[in-house]
């Protein structure tokens, strides 16, 4: 629970220089005695969203700093999140030689997990990135008006027909037709999909839930001015694509061998190895996000089975009594299951927004051994006022 208390804290540790030595981080460091309070300054985008961690937009993750932090204290072998959602923890394990673990009940998200962390053979997705781009290009300079191909490049979808424009539409369709003869497949509906949550027919200050399709010119909080809606994708797929392929080889520049495992399924009750001595993770936070609905236009455009009824806390269902009741029993048989697999004394450390107060560490077989609390600046869309983190620190007992 957050109260005055908290906030004095965090406001005198804003007026002290906070944490960016992130190497300098060992099991002997006293986590609780770190500031963590980030300004723009401090932490720029540019970190945050190194190397595959901007590959897609993802609502609710955690910067990969603090997962660093973590997993340079605790030093697990194999580290586990749950709700893996963007592959985060994943990522940063890896790249400190760290086997991992990731579930998630989302198939795009598993999707997303799997594209940042696998081993790709740089020069081949070289070649294919640059030429799915050049069939693309002869695609919009040759054949953009050739009724006989743009019947290729229609569907039925009402959702895709509702959401973007006609030429967007064709050009989205036509690289998700050409995917299909490359091998990095899963790659490349990741560029696709990136390409078409900027595409759609919506604001520039509302990409996160937009609730209609914004067919005409509007007034834009974002810049300033009157704008359009995009009328085309070509531009998204181009920059995406070269974007996406930097940041890859930027990766795997840094890449261990260590081994990266992503399941789809529900935490609840995924078959998992035993020996798992770590978890990082942070459940969905209760009534405040619809995680299928974020990336409906990647469902709808690839295909994906949409499995929302599983999600747990979603915003859909509010944070009433009862929607409280549902989602603690919904994370402590997550814990619950997870506690299964882990060794003697593992630790369990888990950022949670706990102003509804609803992690108790002793119904799920753990104790707390500490609790860090940290000031979060929001940076993007219109959202704004004081937003706080804790990460709790539990060990199994």
């Amino acid at each position: 629970m957050y109260d005055n208390t908290v906030a004095q804290k965090i406001a005198k540790q804003y007026q002290q220089t906070p944490l960016t030595d992130f190497a300098s981080i060992k099991p002997s460091t006293d986590l609780e005695t770190l500031n963590l309070n980030w300004r723009e300054r401090d932490l720029p985008e540019r970190l945050r969203t190194k190397h595959v961690h901007r590959l897609h937009p993802y609502m609710g993750k955690f910067i990969p700093q603090l997962v660093e932090i973590f997993l340079r204290k605790f030093k697990p072998k194999l580290v586990y999140d749950p709700f893996c959602g963007s592959g985060t923890t994943l990522v940063e394990a890896n790249a400190l030689g760290i086997d991992s673990i990731g579930a998630d009940i989302s198939v795009f998200n598993v999707l997303l997990s799997k594209v940042k962390t696998d081993n790709y053979d740089i020069k081949l997705l070289d070649q294919e990135i640059h030429e799915i781009l050049k069939r693309l290009a002869k695609y919009k300079r040759e054949f953009s008006n050739d009724e006989k191909v743009n019947k290729l490049f229609t569907t039925k979808n009402e959702y895709i027909n509702e959401w973007f424009a006609e030429q967007t539409r064709k050009e989205l369709l036509c690289y998700l037709r050409l995917i299909k003869d490359y091998q990095y497949q899963d790659l490349l509906k990741i560029i696709l999909s990136r390409s078409a949550r900027s595409a759609r027919l919506v604001t520039h200050y509302d990409l996160d839930f937009p609730k209609k399709p914004q067919k005409g010119p509007y007034q834009c909080y974002k810049h300033g001015r009157t704008c359009t809606p995009v009328q085309e994708a070509h531009k998204f797929l181009s920059r995406y694509t070269i974007d996406t392929l930097n940041r890859i080889k930027e990766f795997d520049r840094i890449k261990s061998k260590a081994k990266v495992e992503v399941i789809h399924g529900d935490s609840r009750e995924v078959k998992l190895p035993k020996g798992i001595d770590m978890v990082f993770t942070s459940p969905p936070y209760i009534g405040l996000i619809d995680y299928h609905d974020q990336h409906k236009y990647a469902y709808e455009l690839l295909g994906l089975k949409n499995n929302e009824t599983k999600e747990i806390g979603p915003a859909k269902r509010g944070s009433s009594e009862e929607a409280k009741q549902e989602y603690i029993k919904g994370i402590n048989d997550v814990f619950l299951h997870t506690r299964d697999y882990m060794t003697k004394d593992g630790i369990m450390a888990i950022v949670v927004n706990d102003k509804h107060n609803l992690y108790d560490p002793s119904k799920v077989g753990f104790k707390s051994i500490g609790r860090v609390e940290r000031h979060v600046n929001r940076r993007t869309g219109r959202r704004n006022g004081a937003f706080y983190e804790s990460i709790l620190i539990w060990q199994k007992i």
